[in-house]
């Protein structure tokens, strides 16, 4: 989990400026769908819509060295969130004491500091942005207990979330894998407060209060695509995978098209269940679907695709097509998953 913080200047329509801490950034495209051209090279972000939530794909469809002859970025600016950030005396005259330290929190984190970051932004844990702040820097150490209180907290207060980083001008967003092939980024809002208890639970072996939040998003927003993939993983981390389970995930995919990195995530997910149920033809169906589309795709969500087509491949006798499958991953990647014990070179 990471957290970064910045202020986006708009040029002009289409077109903004993004200046943090590592430095200056160009962002091309209308809202939803960016194309970012950096000092760490280009990335697509793709946002969803209503969710408040997006996934980014580094360097998409371009090798090294057509990215280098990418537009080069204006130089790096000066650091626009710590000015943004600065209380004159006057100001803090009348700014109240836990906005002071809601203000002094985020100052310490974008400076490094993340002890004092979590000693400013608890003491002013009332405020709603605080709390969420200073609950996903605990979930980030692992520190469950306090992280859920924390996030709770700002939950409860969730009708002022997002307020005091508008106040002062100033983006979040914090990610983290909401499943081994999706990672979300979220700032403080509802779903993402709810998103990352989903996370907490999960990670407490909670399972059914994981589920409890990711289902209440989905009463809100009920396409929400990457909240559905984590729905489904969850409802599939269980061996045997009760049938039920597999029911769910198959009706949460229902009708669905491959059109992002996270729907072909939802789309291995029901295959998993769609085997789970005897439904292998219809599995193979389905993963092929997934891999149609390349472009975009990190590897290692296609190479889970194709093993998991190698699996429902044996499972309908197709056991030449299995094998070939299995090569090709190993050809690329001979520690992946159980593929050399099962082609047998070990």
């Amino acid at each position: 989990m990471s957290f970064r913080f910045w202020r986006r200047v708009q040029l002009f329509p289409g077109v903004s400026l993004n200046l943090s801490k590592s430095g200056a950034s160009l962002s091309l495209g209308p809202r939803g769908a960016k194309y970012t051209i950096g000092s760490r090279g280009t990335r697509a972000t793709v946002g969803l819509p209503g969710t408040g939530l997006f996934y980014s794909v580094q360097n998409p469809g371009q090798t090294h060295r057509t990215a280098s002859h990418a537009p080069v970025p204006p130089a790096p600016l000066p650091v626009a969130v710590k000015d943004r950030l600065s209380l004159g005396f006057f100001q803090r005259l009348v700014t109240p004491a836990d906005e002071q330290a809601f203000v002094a929190g985020l100052r310490a984190l974008h400076s490094g500091d993340e002890t004092e970051a979590l000693a400013q932004l608890e003491s002013a844990s009332e405020q709603a942005d605080a709390a969420w702040t200073a609950g996903l820097l605990r979930l980030k150490r692992h520190e469950l207990e306090a992280a859920h209180v924390l996030l709770n907290s700002a939950l409860q207060r969730q009708a002022t979330l997002g307020q005091l980083y508008a106040k002062y001008e100033v983006n979040a967003t914090t990610s983290f894998s909401v499943t081994p092939e999706v990672t979300a980024h979220i700032g403080p809002r509802e779903r993402g407060t709810r998103l990352a208890l989903a996370e907490l639970h999960q990670l407490r072996d909670e399972h059914a209060l994981a589920a409890e939040h990711l289902r209440l998003i989905l009463v809100e927003t009920s396409e929400d695509v990457v909240v559905k993939a984590a729905l489904a993983e969850l409802l599939l981390d269980v061996e045997p995978i009760p049938r039920a389970n597999a029911d769910q995930v198959v009706q949460l995919s229902a009708g669905l098209e491959n059109e992002t990195p996270v729907h072909a995530a939802l789309l291995l997910y029901k295959a998993r269940a769609l085997r789970a149920l005897g439904l292998d033809e219809v599995a193979v169906s389905t993963l092929t679907q997934a891999y149609r589309r390349k472009k975009d795709r990190p590897e290692a969500l296609l190479r889970q695709i194709r093993y998991e087509r190698a699996l429902a491949y044996a499972d309908v006798g197709r056991r030449g097509d299995s094998r070939r499958e299995l090569s090709a991953i190993y050809a690329e990647d001979p520690g992946f998953e159980d593929v050399a014990e099962r082609l047998g070179v070990r």
